[in-house]
């Protein structure tokens, strides 16, 4: 199952949410991808630590090879990297991202990360997509090739605002592109049970209808931690609330 985890919002937790499921979900013993989209390249630092600067093969050069006519082009899994976790590979990102986007925004290449991860259909079990806080080329090309978007809310009213445009977007991606697509949920996340505000959002929303899941992940600075060490909760104190979130809300994704 190909899920992407979306929202034009910047710091609203989608590299964390993005690696922390995969993390899981590898852990439960699915062979799991995540997919880096963004040039920033969070995930990818995330989960390959120190490594991420020796990656050669990242998915810049998977989708620059569309751009020129090669007789023997790489297939899509060499350009994925084992991570040091069990199960879990990762398909990392480049800064050099940024400067293709142009490029293959105006030779047409948005199905080309469908038809890349179609090749690896019989690999993974789950693959998981990092998304840049923007609605581009890559959100878009993620958008088309899943069938499952995740959209990280993180209790503001400036997020609320912007959650009904992002969910417009979706809709037309599928409109025009996708007709498979559908918000599986939206994840509550730096939620903070004692403010009011953040109870009063969230209830708003679930009033309206929205596809909220139940679990919402908890504000902790030990997520800082996480990433410092390039551990997923999961793997650095399974024991610890958020990590526990964390298998919860996994345990409600829709299998």
């Amino acid at each position: 199952m190909r899920r992407v985890v979306f929202n034009q919002k910047g710091g609203v937790g989608k590299s964390t949410i993005t690696c922390n499921l995969a993390a899981i979900s590898a852990a439960n013993g699915l062979r799991t991808l995540v997919v880096d989209l963004d040039p920033q390249g969070n995930s990818t630092h995330y989960l390959l630590g120190n490594g991420a600067e020796n990656a050669d093969d990242t998915i810049a050069g998977l989708f620059e090879q569309t751009l020129n006519f090669k007789f023997n082009p790489k297939k899509t899994a060499e350009f994925v990297q084992p991570t040091p976790f069990a199960n879990l590979s990762i398909l990392p990102s480049h800064p050099d991202l940024e400067e293709l986007q142009g490029k293959l925004e105006s030779r047409y290449k948005i199905f080309k990360l469908r038809d890349a991860l179609d090749e690896l259909a019989d690999d993974f079990d789950a693959v998981f997509i990092d998304t840049p806080p923007a609605l581009n080329f890559f959100t878009r090309s993620a958008l088309i090739a899943t069938r499952l978007c995740l959209i990280p809310f993180d209790c503001d009213d400036f997020s609320r605002r912007a959650l009904y445009a992002l969910l417009e977007n979706v809709q037309e991606i599928k409109a025009d592109h996708n007709r498979d697509l559908e918000v599986e949920g939206i994840v509550v996340n730096q939620f903070q049970p004692r403010a009011s505000l953040p109870q009063k959002l969230v209830q708003e929303l679930i009033d309206e209808g929205l596809p909220i899941f139940k679990t919402y992940l908890s504000s902790s600075i030990k997520i800082r931690e996480s990433h410092e060490q390039a551990k997923p909760m999961i793997h650095l104190d399974p024991k610890h609330k958020l990590a526990q979130e964390f298998s919860a809300l996994h345990a409600e994704l829709r299998r």
